[in-house]
């Protein structure tokens, strides 16, 4: 898969080609990444990418020729491809919509910078406008950065075992059950006893359970467009049956507080 991004600075860039599971995809050949800088396609001799507002009003917006020339410079690769706007009035970016840009050949990310983007790109060029969140921050390339990291792990062959995509928080609607790890008591606190068991059915229950529980507790939002199984409906009845308790205390043998945290410092 290949994601073209449109950025003035494409600096910004550089630590998501060479660090963590992205940098290893690229790396290993099964995503590219290409950042083009708009400003090399601005007019001399100041290479303007912005300018003021028709009808007057706060800030600038960022011209269309270079973006429509640096759209122009970028090669089609075979397969389906969008091009996508970075702006807050966009689609908010889901899983399922991650799974959905996922089987595309080619992502172009068009980051807007100051007031946005002239309307023309908007209406002409762009397939699609994402957001990432329901706030503001100062440009497209960090909602970019977020979209190449959750498109590029659904990517086969990016994570090392599919079935790490498959069972993490939100991929069936649902929070991820509670994760440990070596040693088996931690400052008092005991790993939860159904994992050193053995027994991968008890396991695989108990992990649906603290996963619903969590998902209820938290988000239960999320509850309403998850895939539940009967086994999950009567996991979900009984839970609403219990005193409220958080699914990340389960393994816990003894109280915490801030304390825990001195001497960090």
């Amino acid at each position: 898969m290949r994601f073209d991004i449109l950025t003035i600075f494409p600096d910004m860039f550089a630590a998501l080609t060479r660090f963590g599971i992205v940098g290893q995809a690229v790396k290993g050949g099964k995503i590219e990444i290409n950042v083009v800088n708009i400003r090399d396609f601005s007019d001399k001799p100041h290479f303007m990418t912005d300018d003021r507002p028709y009808g007057g009003g706060e800030g600038m917006v960022m011209k269309p020729e270079p973006i429509v020339r640096a759209l122009q410079s970028i090669p089609k690769v075979p397969g389906n491809r969008k091009v996508i706007l970075l702006t807050p009035q966009g689609q908010l970016l889901e899983q399922s919509l991650a799974r959905s840009l996922g089987t595309l050949a080619q992502l172009i990310l068009v980051c807007g910078r100051y007031e946005g983007v002239d309307e023309r790109i908007r209406s002409r060029y762009v397939d699609m406008e994402v957001s990432i969140g329901d706030y503001i921050l100062t440009g497209g390339e960090i909602p970019a950065m977020v979209i190449v990291d959750a498109v590029s792990r659904l990517v086969p062959g990016v994570l090392g075992s599919e079935r790490s995509a498959l069972e993490e928080s939100f991929e069936d609607s649902l929070l991820e059950y509670p994760q440990y790890t070596r040693p088996p008591i931690f400052q008092g606190e005991s790993v939860p006893s159904i994992l050193l068991s053995g027994d991968h059915g008890k396991i695989r229950i108990w992990r649906r359970t603290q996963s619903l529980q969590k998902t209820l507790e938290r988000r239960p939002d999320l509850l309403k467009r998850a895939s539940l199984s009967e086994e999950d409906r009567a996991i979900l009845e009984e839970l609403k049956q219990r005193p409220s308790t958080s699914a990340t205390t389960a393994g816990r043998s003894k109280s915490h507080d801030t304390n825990d945290l001195d001497g960090l410092a």
